[in-house]
């Protein structure tokens, strides 16, 4: 009887290790997102995130989009269409002209609202992409090459005091994070 029940508390932790490496998933390192070195996990956000670095539109799994980003975007050119960039430009959710050279790219969970992201974590509309980074990459066949409306669960912001901070948030000080009102 004790070996049965030794075997099936074994089969249950084997069932538990296999499930919960989805992207988004909190981790510590690469193994605890996948054992085949498909996803990797980006220590530098809050709790760690299992990803896929360098992903491409529609080739993320199931609950998740390849999600670009463009950092360091301060004096930008600014646009409204693609044709207002250079060739090796891309015009930006926020309306700015970005060097494709520094694009980095991520399979992110995506979210219907806040409820659906992990603590630390904020499910970004339009309004927020605009104001703390990242924005879909588009449909490469799309005639219009415009960015989707998707949702993802990106890192809050982080904060010391509450001028870190956008209006209708608080700091945190316990999370050190930017939350709402």
């Amino acid at each position: 009887m004790f070996r049965a029940l030794a075997i099936q508390v074994g089969l249950l932790a084997l069932v538990t290790a296999a499930c919960g490496h989805k992207i988004g998933d909190s981790c510590s390192v690469a193994s605890d997102c996948s054992q085949d070195g498909t996803r990797v996990c980006d220590t530098f956000s809050p709790g760690g995130y299992c990803t896929v670095q360098n992903c491409d539109y529609g080739t993320c799994p199931e609950d998740s989009a390849c999600i670009r980003f463009l950092p360091a975007l301060e004096n930008a050119p600014t646009c409204s269409a693609q044709a207002d960039c250079a060739i090796d430009e891309l015009c930006t959710i926020g309306g700015q002209c970005a060097p494709t050279s520094i694009e980095q790219r991520f399979c992110m969970a995506t979210c219907g609202d806040n409820g659906d992201c992990r603590d630390a974590y904020e499910c970004r509309n339009r309004d927020l992409m605009m104001r703390h980074g990242g924005e879909p990459v588009p449909d490469p066949t799309s005639a219009s090459a415009t960015v989707p409306s998707t949702k993802f669960c990106g890192p809050r912001r982080t904060c010391t005091q509450h001028t870190d901070c956008d209006s209708g948030e608080e700091c945190s000080f316990e999370t050190k994070v930017c939350v709402p009102m």
